[in-house]
């Protein structure tokens, strides 16, 4: 688990794609810190080393055979449970796989916010209804569903959806999909967000 602790009572934890711990969550977390967050990234696939961006089906299998949404939530969920009485608020910040367990989160009543990136297992739990406010951000098209879709089922209260003219992965630096203006705009999206729930 990585942690950064800046004496702050406001906590972000932010739940990882299914490359494990990698350099672009631990920059992420560095700049979370930097707007004074305390700030934890569990570690969900408990293994030292993350998985290579090469490494994607292999990546893929692992989270879905050894960890799986339900497990990372129940894991998030504790995490919850443990430190929701040391601070005023707590937000979740997930992508990708990470995303789709923050909104696996979003019912909880501890959960200030929850701002979610490419999170397209989502869809597998539309019937959800958040009671924190929700911050998603999909790219225009993604390869195993539609996207327009499935932010029409989002049509709730609480719920704000961006779609965004990138690719799937355009928030990672360190992949091939990387998109700096996109990212710098979702980043300003997401600190206003952070900042006034």
């Amino acid at each position: 688990m990585l942690k950064i602790n800046k004496k702050s009572d406001k906590l972000i934890i932010v739940v990882h794609e299914i490359y494990g711990i990698n350099q672009h969550m631990v920059d992420l977390c560095d700049l979370l810190s930097e707007q004074n967050f305390d700030v934890i990234c569990p570690n969900l696939l408990e293994r030292e080393m993350p998985f290579d961006y090469s490494s994607e089906v292999k990546a893929y299998r692992n989270f879905m055979d050894n960890v799986g949404f339900t497990n990372g939530f129940q894991k998030v969920k504790n995490i919850l449970l443990d430190l929701q009485d040391e601070y005023s608020k707590i937000f979740i910040i997930g992508f990708s796989v990470g995303a789709t367990v923050a909104w696996l989160c979003s019912e909880e009543d501890c959960v200030a916010g929850i701002v979610g990136y490419y999170g397209s297992r989502i869809r597998d739990y539309v019937n959800l209804y958040p009671k924190c406010p929700v911050l998603l951000f999909f790219p225009k098209v993604e390869k195993s569903f539609n996207v327009d879709e499935l932010v029409l089922t989002l049509d709730k209260p609480n719920i704000d959806v961006h779609i965004c003219r990138g690719e799937h992965g355009f928030n990672d630096p360190y992949s091939p999909k990387y998109n700096e203006e996109l990212t710098q705009n979702t980043f300003r999206e997401t600190l206003h967000f952070l900042k006034n729930n």
